[in-house]
């Protein structure tokens, strides 16, 4: 029982490190772990675990013309979970990161949520099918399109 335990954590270890060199969707790959280790410089992280970095100092990369800045996700890279501070440093709309400011958010502002849309977790309308409810009577504001009229 124990040998067979054994096997098993050894083949996901294995598993586990096979995704890590083929695969772009889980972490980071081997070429991004080595850049951000030779260019990069941490910057912040978020509520969620996305971890940002930039070039170090702040260095104008001559091809881009602008700093180069990226995010490491702590698991399936979803760019959706990037909140929205986070999301105007990335794509240059502020200079200054999340990290740095004093900023409190309003008493009406909703907390960030990823994207749910393909999820269980999807926004429904009322009457939708996958909702499981009934589509509202037509009232007489439009007739109901039927083939072959």
């Amino acid at each position: 029982m124990a040998c067979s335990a054994r096997f098993l954590n050894e083949a996901r270890a294995v598993k586990n490190f096979l995704l890590y060199i083929f695969t772009w969707w889980n972490k980071q790959t081997v070429g991004t772990m080595w850049w951000t280790k030779r260019f990069g410089e941490f910057v912040g992280e978020d509520e969620f675990g996305n971890r940002y970095f930039r070039t170090k100092g702040g260095k104008i990369d001559p091809t881009l013309g602008f700093e180069r800045r990226w995010v490491i996700y702590p698991g399936y890279a979803e760019a959706s979970t990037i909140p929205p501070g986070w999301w105007g440093w990335m794509h240059h709309r502020v200079d200054t990161p999340p990290v740095d400011e004093a900023y409190t958010p309003r008493s009406w502002q909703k907390p960030h949520r990823r994207n749910m849309t393909g999820s269980p977790g999807a926004y429904r309308p009322k009457g939708s099918v996958l909702a499981g409810g009934l589509r509202p009577r037509v009232t007489g504001d439009y007739k109901a399109w039927t083939p072959g009229d």
